[in-house]
């Protein structure tokens, strides 16, 4: 058997919040048969997840409000459900909906009990990482938190102290109010800042509160944050951390909204840098915690060009494996007709095609005082822990 889990059932990909809408879960299916044609996934690793019970969503999630969930599914037309962030704009009112995420979740939560239970060292779920999820609303295409689901499963019946590290180009914000005051969860996020960017939080200076004093970490980037800037930062910000920490394990979120060419988000990554972003946590992950790991996807609007691309690198480095340059010609004719843009060649990017930024120093500049700014705000901190 193998060490690393892929979490699938194609009931993760086949619901859709709109026809519209910018969240697409079919970047799973086009993720994993990429995996497939390049020969670095095949079905020893995929595993099926476990079913979640309510009781289990509900310790994350407030009774009023997966109720609502329920009853929106049905198609009841009930005006409370405004108020709790259904119906809106972000997070349309679909058939099933409770159903679907709820199998997110427990895609989610059987990656985290593989792993803590020791049944695989490292899982992934890239149907997850629905971040902005509260524990009585729905924001940001998120409707119930598997993040927060799965990491509760550690912490309560594993005792362990796990490090929640979320590189989406949004703030990760749900799972850090979920886990503001705990101690036993530090929250780290890379991200375009709030000033600019939805949900408009994730400043240094929010560092957790009571028992959580000290283990929320935020590193807010400037728009148009390239790769090189990006993994500074993170070399700057997230080995210290979690050095401080001595987590049990490391659930990270990856979203692939941190490329340049994702429509709603304004970082500037290539391919290779969010690959070497991956690729230190993993090294990262066997540093400090015997190489356990749990990733999940997340954000990512360029589904066709981007994400399975991205994806594959974030596969690639949790099972340690090398990954091709070259995209197969099999997988190109059998997605090209639908995607709405033409299809790369190569899993890296092509940087020559790429325009220069404008204000790359003043950008460079600003990203390393923020990181200077957040370790001397949490140092002392922690010194007092």
């Amino acid at each position: 058997m193998s060490d690393y889990a892929f979490l699938y059932d194609s009931s993760l990909s086949q619901y859709e919040l709109s026809d519209s809408h910018p969240f697409k879960p079919i970047r799973l299916e086009l993720t994993r048969s990429l995996l497939h044609m390049l020969g670095i996934l095949d079905s020893k690793h995929e595993v099926e997840p476990e079913p979640i019970s309510e009781a289990e969503l509900l310790k994350v999630h407030d009774k009023s409000y997966v109720d609502m969930v329920k009853a929106v599914s049905r198609g009841e037309k009930l005006n409370e459900a405004y108020g709790f962030g259904l119906g809106t704009g972000d997070n349309p009112i679909f058939s099933h909906m409770h159903t679907a995420i709820m199998g997110v979740c427990s895609a989610t939560t059987t990656a985290v009990e593989l792993v803590a239970s020791g049944q695989k060292q490292r899982a992934i779920n890239l149907s997850g990482g629905l971040h902005h999820a509260h524990k009585k609303q729905a924001s940001g295409f998120c409707v119930y938190n598997d993040l927060a689901v799965g990491i509760e499963r550690a912490v309560e019946k594993y005792g362990m102290r796990v490090a929640y590290l979320d590189i989406d180009a949004h703030h990760g914000d749900g799972v850090q109010w979920l886990f503001y005051d705990c101690a036993e969860v530090m929250t780290i996020s890379l991200h375009e800042s709030g000033r600019y960017l939805f949900p408009g939080t994730g400043h240094t200076y929010e560092t957790g509160k009571e028992a959580g004093r000290g283990m929320s970490v935020n590193l807010p980037l400037e728009p148009f944050t390239e790769g090189e800037s990006y993994l500074e930062g993170f070399e700057a910000i997230v080995p210290e951390v979690l050095r401080f920490f001595k987590p049990d394990l490391i659930v990270l979120q990856a979203g692939a909204d941190m490329h340049r060419f994702d429509p709603l988000a304004d970082l500037a990554l290539d391919i290779s840098a969010m690959h070497k972003s991956y690729q230190r946590v993993s090294e990262l992950a066997d540093e400090l915690c015997e190489g356990r790991l749990v990733a999940t996807g997340g954000g990512g609007y360029d589904p066709y060009r981007t994400v399975p691309r991205a994806w594959a690198g974030l596969w690639a480095a949790l099972s340690r494996q090398d990954l091709a340059a070259d995209i197969p010609q099999g997988w190109l004719e059998s997605w090209q007709e639908q995607s709405p843009v033409e299809l790369p060649l190569t899993i890296p990017d092509n940087l020559k095609t790429w325009k220069p930024i404008p204000r790359r120093a003043e950008i460079e500049s600003h990203n390393r005082s923020v990181a200077k700014r957040l370790m001397n705000t949490l140092t002392p901190i922690w010194k007092e822990l």
